[in-house]
């Protein structure tokens, strides 16, 4: 399979959906993945890290989501990331479909098939995916209250 990893272009999103590790494990299994350029540099990863995981980098995004089987993204697509998915690509990604009724009509038009981080749910009912991100926002919370408590 390929996995693409494209650099996300929501304003102030600097995370990185596949660390070089991530990108290591999947070769490792025998899939070709492509990352396109400066996609982890927001997160402290360097291009070489990921060429020395074994990823292909690439300049143009229309090359990740042409040629991948699978895109792995953090936030959802913006318009213009819509227009290159195609019918039949997979898209994993936090989706949030519920505030924009208007990407959901967009991912159905092109027959994407979206698997949204949020509604990965184990056996059990836990949500593995979505659970360290609240963990890391209620810790932040406290912190970020206590800043606003104690500035006039």
């Amino acid at each position: 399979m390929v996995i693409g990893v494209p650099k996300e272009i929501k304003e102030a999103e600097n995370r990185v959906a596949v660390i070089p590790a991530g990108v290591k494990a999947l070769r490792a299994h025998g899939h070709r993945v492509l990352v396109q350029r400066g996609a982890g540099v927001g997160s402290g990863l360097p291009d070489e890290s990921y060429a020395r995981a074994g990823a292909e980098l690439v300049d143009d995004p229309r090359a990740v989501y042409g040629e991948a089987d699978l895109i792995y993204k953090v936030k959802e697509p913006l318009p213009a990331e819509c227009e290159m998915l195609r019918e039949g690509q997979v898209l994993f990604t936090y989706l949030h479909l519920a505030p924009t009724p208007e990407l959901t009509k967009r991912l159905l038009a092109r027959r994407v098939v979206a698997v949204a981080y949020e509604t990965v749910e184990t056996p059990s009912g836990r949500k593995p995916l979505l659970e360290p991100m609240s963990e890391i926002a209620g810790r932040m919370a406290v912190h970020v209250g206590a800043h606003y408590l104690a500035t006039p």
